[in-house]
Order: structure tokens, then sequence, then C-alpha cells
């Protein structure tokens, strides 16, 4: 199975300060063709207006990976964790039996611009837990870097989850492969600028749902900033 959405076809609300798309189900957005892909539970586009963000809520039993595009993402949490992350960062919060959270836009000035991905973990009731790392540009360049895995191997943050996600930039002549293991799927979700994925080129906003495919490819790339997630 390939399968492409466009980014048009996502759940869409625009509340002023937050603009937002939804690529599965998630709060006004219903779509029972879209409530998740294997443990992938939500992918939501974020943009939000300089000195706004999201009170203090809470959450539990998920994985929560906050990937910045623009801009500067202010976190606080009930553990006692405070940062502000930029592009090249990714959190992780695991939620477990339970955490409150903020964030806000790191900026007064400038819209922050990220993904919030929520990633169902293999068991629930577990200890909450915070972590963070910088992968910078070239770590990503032509190439599929791992930011996410269950053994945090490479240097990715750690998931309690038997998924993996890689980060990678394309542009012009570059180029790589993802050997897709056995039994797995691949969902692949185009950030920014333009990409051809098996030979489909995808914009931003898009994504590509893959099953019973064994490698892979993304070349021709428009300023593109890919994320692929390898799911059980």
């Amino acid at each position: 199975m390939f399968e492409i959405r466009r980014g048009n076809e996502r759940g869409h609300a625009n509340h002023g300060w937050l603009d937002s798309y939804h690529t599965f189900s998630f709060a006004d957005y219903y779509d029972p063709e879209h409530m998740h892909f294997g443990a992938l539970r939500v992918i939501n586009e974020d943009r939000v207006a300089g000195g706004k963000g999201f009170g203090t809520h809470g959450h539990r039993d998920m994985e929560i990976i906050s990937y910045v595009l623009e801009g500067a993402l202010a976190h606080r949490d009930s553990m006692g964790n405070g940062s502000t992350i930029r592009p090249g960062d990714v959190q992780r919060m695991s939620a477990g039996t339970g955490v409150r959270h903020s964030e806000f836009n790191g900026s007064h000035d400038e819209t922050a611009h990220f993904l919030q991905i929520w990633i169902i973990p293999d068991a629930p009731g577990g200890a909450p837990g915070y972590e963070e790392k910088r992968f910078d540009d070239a770590e990503k360049r032509g190439r599929l870097r791992v930011i996410a895995s269950p053994s945090g191997r490479d240097g990715a943050v750690t998931l309690g989850a038997d998924a993996e996600i890689h980060a990678g930039l394309f542009d012009g002549g570059e180029r790589a492969e993802f050997d897709v293991p056995a039994g797995r799927r691949v969902y692949v979700h185009v950030a920014r600028g333009a990409v051809s994925v098996n030979g489909e080129k995808l914009q931003a906003g898009d994504a590509a749902r893959i099953e019973d495919v064994s490698k892979v490819t993304l070349e021709d790339g428009e300023k593109a900033e890919v994320l692929l997630f390898d799911l059980a």
C-alpha cells in the first residue's frame, strides 16, 4: 500500500492565536478513516501567535514529541522541567500515569511553527518522563537521522513505544533510502518544501501511508524537511 494524503485534506481549526492542521482525528475534528496509523496517533501542525499558547493542561499514557520548525516553544511541566526549544531541538514528554504542562510561544513578536506528535506507548501506567536533544541541520542534510527510538540509539530521544522517528533535509540531488524492516509500516510527513517519495511528489503538509513495501526512497527535494515514522 502506498496511499497519499494531501495537506488540504487534513482537519483544520483557526482560533486566531492558534492555526492548527490535524493529520488524525483530534479535538473537534473527527474522521473515522483517520484515527491513527499503527501507534502514531497525532500529528498536529501548529502556528501559535506571539505571546500566546496552551495553558496548563493534563495528559496521560502518551508519548508526546515536539518538533519546532520556526520560532521558539516554551515548555513548563509538573515534573519541574522548564525549557525553550527552537528549530533543531526535539522534545519528548512521556505522560505515563499523568503529567500537567503548558506550552507558549517563546517570542512576543514571531509566530511559533511546530509539529506536535503523539505516539501510543507500549504499555499504560508508566512513570512520567522528559527529555530533549538537539540535532543540527548537518546531521539531517541529505540523510535520515534517527531522532527518537525505543533504545535512544545514536543519541536519539527515548520512546516508550515500538516506533522510531527519522528526520531529513533534502534539496536538489540529495537522496536517501530507508529499508523497511519486515512486518513494519512507514508514515512519511513532509513538514516543509517538496520531495519525491517512491516517485510520487509530496508538498508541505502532504503525507504517505506505506505498507508491504521494502524500501522508501526520498529524492528530488526542494528545500524539504521530512519526518519518517517506522511503526509496528
